[in-house]
């Protein structure tokens, strides 16, 4: 197996599966390969060689490059995360100035309509003062048309009783 150094910000396929969840609780000291609830143990020291010096060879050249791969995926996986974690924190910074910006926009807006709350009471309120004025003037009219009447029936009432008291001849 060759071991490259993957150094690229594109993502590869692989790598844009894992932008999923499951890495969500991971932080940088943590391997995505292991359960954070299990004990580590450290990997079983190695015994004495299986096979001769050539398969002993191989076998070291293989376990080294399987390490390589293992450390390159820890370390991509790793790269993943931080992205992940980066990713959120601009989200969290948008999000925030998403949150400031709608702030404003709903305090103008309730200022615009408290503003025109006032304006329409105020002109209710002078439609409401010229109703008042007018009604005042009627029941000035209404108070000066009882008084006539009042007049009218105490001149119809002296005259009522100036005919009864009047002999007949």
């Amino acid at each position: 197996m060759a071991h490259q150094e993957h150094e690229d910000p594109e993502l590869e396929p692989e790598e844009m599966q894992s932008n999923s969840s499951f890495f969500s609780g991971l932080g940088r000291d943590e391997n995505p390969g292991e359960d954070p609830s299990r004990p580590r143990t450290e990997p079983p020291a190695a015994g004495p060689p299986l096979g001769s010096g050539a398969l002993d060879g191989q076998a070291s050249r293989y376990f080294a490059a399987l390490d390589s791969s293992v450390g390159d995926l820890r370390q991509r996986a790793q790269r993943l995360i931080d992205r992940v974690n980066e990713s959120r924190k601009e989200d969290h910074t948008v999000m925030s100035g998403f949150r400031e910006s709608l702030l404003l926009k709903v305090s103008d807006l309730a200022e615009q309509l408290e503003e025109q709350l006032f304006q329409l009471y105020s002109l209710h309120n002078e439609q409401i003062q010229e109703r008042l004025h007018e009604l005042a003037e009627v029941m000035e009219r209404v108070r000066q048309a009882e008084d006539e009447l009042q007049q009218v029936c105490r001149t119809v009432e002296a005259a009522y009783k100036d005919l009864c008291l009047q002999p007949e001849a």
